[in-house]
């Protein structure tokens, strides 16, 4: 019991050490996104802060020759500033009709959350509450089931690639699926900042930050597609097409996302397994084998001396460990010839040397 009760303790002192080691992976990459966010902070400070300052002072300076010119008070122009931001989500078209309201279940669903509109009645806010409870979950495990295909087809097509080209492997890596999903993102990206740039009239780069923003789902709200010239009632092939881009585009981000979430899993499963392998090991080799004698030797499991023991003498290698009660004598048949067919064991037994039956 007292072996026992040790073993459990040793075997337990491991698994702490390795949740400690899970531990310090896990306070590492908290530590490695905070300092990346004080990163990220210090740049957009020394990038936007100075030209926010720029454009805050022309802003104030239009805004007091606005009023000076029109002999507009200050109450009269801040009701004209919130009947120009109030106005303007409908110069896209009702926003609530049926196209506008499925363009906006579509952005509910994805996450992006563009802020171009949103409900104002209560029933509208509680359904929309209850919707993205449901949609949402919905949403993430479609997209990702879609990615799972996505990486499926791809694995087929590059295999049949890698035979096609005598390539000396023909399995699909992981590595190569990312770059696969990567090129098919950035071909999703680029076309639909072409095509975004040609309808919305936005410059290019313009276009390939709305389409970034869109499919990563972070969704600013400061370029939004299909809100000029009523497009949602005038341009149902424009809508359309805004839609499959959203959808089609988040799944084969989803399937990206995909693989490296994969990546990660299976990188902490081996680690977890790695760690209680080592447990395991380094608990077997120091658990002592116990063999019943006169005086108790232990040994561990590489054969180690453990204790120290009177047993060993000057005639231990003619000792035979059996299971018998003999000592090898030549006629009991437990034993194997001696390799020296002068020895008889009958020496041993005229000596001096009092030797008991021992058992593993």
């Amino acid at each position: 019991m007292l072996i026992d009760s040790y073993f459990n303790c040793i075997i337990e002192f491991l698994t702490q050490c390795s949740m400690k080691r899970q531990n310090v992976r896990t306070l590492s990459l908290v530590v490695c996104t905070f300092t990346y966010l004080l990163i990220g902070a210090a740049v957009f400070d020394s990038l936007e802060s100075e030209f926010e300052a720029k454009r805050y002072d022309f802003l104030q300076t239009l805004k007091k020759n606005f009023i000076k010119k029109y002999n507009v008070s200050s109450e009269d122009f801040r009701m004209m500033e919130i009947v120009i931001i109030e106005n303007k989500p409908h110069k896209a078209g009702p926003q609530w009709k049926f196209a506008g309201a499925f363009y906006f279940a579509t952005v509910v669903l994805a996450m992006i959350g563009y802020g171009h509109s949103t409900p104002v009645t209560i029933g509208g806010k509680a359904f929309c509450m209850a919707y993205a409870m449901v949609g949402i979950p919905l949403g993430l495990v479609m997209f990702q089931s879609i990615g799972e295909r996505l990486n499926k087809f791809a694995s087929v097509i590059i295999r049949r690639a890698k035979r096609y080209l005598q390539c000396a492997h023909t399995e699909a890596t992981e590595m190569n699926l990312m770059l696969a999903t990567g090129m098919l993102s950035s071909i999703i990206i680029t076309t639909g900042a072409a095509v975004f740039s040609r309808y919305e009239g936005w410059s290019y780069f313009d276009s390939f930050y709305y389409c970034f923003v869109t499919l990563t789902t972070i969704g600013f709200g400061d370029y939004v597609a299909l809100q000029n010239d009523q497009a949602l009632t005038n341009k149902p092939g424009y809508v359309a097409l805004s839609l499959v881009f959203i959808l089609f585009g988040l799944a084969v981000v989803a399937a990206s996302i995909n693989l490296l979430v994969l990546r990660f899993m299976t990188m902490q499963a081996e680690d977890a397994k790695r760690d209680e392998q080592d447990a395991q090991n380094l608990a077997a080799a120091n658990q002592p084998v116990t063999f019943d004698t006169e005086h108790s030797t232990s040994y561990n499991m590489q054969g180690k001396l453990l204790s120290n023991s009177n047993y060993t003498n000057e005639f231990d290698e003619t000792a035979s460990i059996c299971s018998c009660t003999c000592l090898g004598g030549a006629r009991c048949m437990n034993h194997e010839p001696f390799a020296d067919p002068d020895f008889r064991p009958t020496d041993i037994i005229a000596s001096n040397l009092s030797l008991k039956r021992a058992s593993v």
